[in-house]
């Protein structure tokens, strides 16, 4: 059985993960956090055989929590990231999963961490280094904070709610209001779709309506409709989304098809 830690700053992303990793028969999870100081410390005194690494975290990035330790050990990144950067994880790091993490992909990464067994281990301060350089950013930098959204605010009454931006479907505006759509739940923001368009990572999401905006991460499907294209969602309800006819070849440009 692989021994598994996990780092990832939000508690349920750790969760689903130590389940999907459990269910697979191959790995135990040895531990996890999702405060990466703590990680840094915990791992100082473990011995594993993997690290699951988020990238995008408050306090220290994942890049800044690989310069810090003092020990070598395969990392997975677990990323929101587009498949633009995502080449950079593939070659420098022993994989890649991208959120919303499916338990196939996961299986693929322990097949591939299972041929590599053996290996010398990779220097993961090189590592932190290196990718930081290929992706634009130094390691102590919130990857693109400042220049593209990365979390967004959902207030209603005194409460707020924080939707982390690669966990969101796709953006609607209706009767003059915007909704972001995240965990099959709609939630009002305060940013216009046009607002929205100029700080979104546009390698990550696509205008596909004057009403919509879609994360390409979700798109499983792209198909003709009653009254044009449409395309279905990787989301529990299968959303289905109309594609205005001048955008179609620029969706398809994106999706590289």
């Amino acid at each position: 059985m692989l021994r598994a830690y996990i780092v990832d700053d939000e508690r349920l992303a750790v969760e689903r993960l130590t389940r999907l990793l459990e269910a697979t028969g191959r790995v135990r999870v040895a531990g996890s956090t999702t405060d990466p100081e703590t990680a840094v410390m915990e791992l100082r005194e473990r011995d594993v055989d993997v690290l699951f690494l988020d990238i995008q975290m408050p306090g220290l990035t994942g890049f800044d929590l690989l310069q810090r330790l003092d020990q070598d050990v395969p990392v997975v990144f677990t990323t929101a990231y587009d498949q633009y950067a995502l080449d950079a994880f593939a070659v420098n790091s022993v994989d890649y999963l991208l959120k919303p993490i499916e338990a196939e992909r996961l299986e693929r990464a322990l097949d591939k961490l299972a041929r590599l067994a053996g290996q010398a281990r990779p220097d993961v301060r090189a590592l932190a280094r290196e990718l930081a350089a290929q992706l634009g950013t130094g390691p102590s930098t919130a990857l693109g904070a400042g220049r593209r959204l990365e979390r967004i605010a959902s207030r209603v009454g005194e409460r707020t709610t924080v939707l982390e931006v690669g966990r969101i479907t796709h953006f609607f505006s209706k009767d003059k209001l915007t909704f972001a759509v995240a965990g099959g739940r709609d939630h009002a923001i305060e940013h216009t779709l046009a607002e929205l368009e100029e700080r979104l990572d546009p390698r990550r999401f696509v205008r596909i309506h004057r009403a919509t905006i879609a994360n390409l991460a979700f798109v499983a499907e792209l198909y003709p409709g009653v009254d044009g294209m449409l395309i279905r969602l990787k989301d529990d309800r299968k959303t289905e989304l109309s594609v205005a006819r001048d955008r179609v070849r620029d969706l398809k440009d994106r999706l590289g098809i």
